[in-house]
């Protein structure tokens, strides 16, 4: 049974899409609102999207840089905060945490994508070359 579980686990952070698509499709079958079942997908498979994205770069630099990662991520939320601050006069943690979390699956998305498409393209020139 632990097999089983950790294989679920492994396939949703290799591939992140998988479980954004399954959310979406379980939500929109449940609610029947296509534009709150697509931001249930975006908040529950930004984590699926970082913790890919730590392991992208394990596996094609072999070390971890997931400290800068956390890094990153609370510099993205101290700006968040900061802006928001600055244009409403205060802060409303729950529209800033929403705004910085959606702000992270975009970007974790892309990194996603780039990395995916790196780690591609280095390997094939790596094996066509050695």
């Amino acid at each position: 049974m632990n097999a089983f579980i950790t294989s679920i686990i492994t396939i949703f952070l290799t591939v992140p899409l998988l479980g954004f698509f399954i959310v979406f499709t379980v939500n929109k079958l449940i609610t029947k609102n296509s534009r709150k079942s697509f931001h249930k997908a975006l908040d529950y498979s930004t984590i699926l999207f970082i913790l890919a994205v730590h392991f992208l770069i394990i596996t094609i630099w072999e070390k971890s840089y997931f400290g800068l990662i956390i890094l990153l991520l609370l510099m993205i939320a101290m700006v968040f905060v900061f802006i928001h601050w600055k244009i409403k006069g205060e802060i409303i943690f729950t529209k800033v945490f929403k705004g910085f979390w959606r702000f992270n699956f975009l970007i974790f998305f892309i990194a996603y994508l780039s990395l995916t498409i790196f780690g591609i393209l280095r390997s094939a020139l790596t094996f066509t070359f050695s």
